[in-house]
């Protein structure tokens, strides 16, 4: 695909609008993640580094840019925070992928392609669901190097920090 024109741009930046904003995806906003990060801010981190890396490569088509701007905002979309379930720490990481794909399923009908991307995205800590996609392979790599900026982040996770990753990804594209 050559360079994103203006009409993909803003129906780019219309699905992931569409996203920040619904009520069920910013209940994600309540799960801590990474360092105190939530995981609605994590996962509009990743979205954004993935839509950019993939415009910037020019490997994929627009159909395929939209399926990863979905799975990499509904990757992490578990609901559920398994700190304060004891049953659930040990299963998490291997887990949550199957349960976030489910939920994404039955709120927001999404395709197979999108379903098998979320489905993979913790790779290697799911070794039997391995990305086979190229995009399946950008999410799982711009999901590792999210977690890892914010899993290194020393500071305290301040409300002021929070307040600024928001406006952050407030937009998929910066202005």
């Amino acid at each position: 695909m050559r360079k994103l024109t203006k009409q993909q741009k803003d129906e780019l930046e219309a699905i992931y609008q569409k996203f920040l904003n619904d009520e069920k995806v910013q209940k994600m906003n309540e799960i801590q993640m990474h360092r105190g990060s939530s995981c609605y801010i994590h996962s509009f981190r990743v979205a954004k580094l993935c839509v950019k890396k993939a415009a910037r490569y020019h490997r994929y088509s627009f159909e395929d840019l939209k399926n990863v701007l979905v799975a990499s905002i509904l990757h992490d979309y578990y609901l559920y925070d398994w700190r304060e379930h004891h049953e659930l720490k040990k299963k998490h990481g291997r887990r949550h992928p199957l349960v976030a794909c489910a939920n994404a399923v039955r709120d927001f009908n999404i395709p197979i392609e999108v379903q098998e991307i979320i489905k993979t995205h913790m790779w290697p800590l799911t070794p039997k669901l391995y990305p086979k996609t190229k995009e399946a392979k950008l999410v799982n790599r711009m999901d590792n190097h999210i977690a890892v900026k914010e899993g290194l982040t020393f500071r305290a996770f301040k409300k002021r920090r929070h307040e600024k990753y928001l406006k952050m990804i407030s937009h998929l594209f910066d202005e």
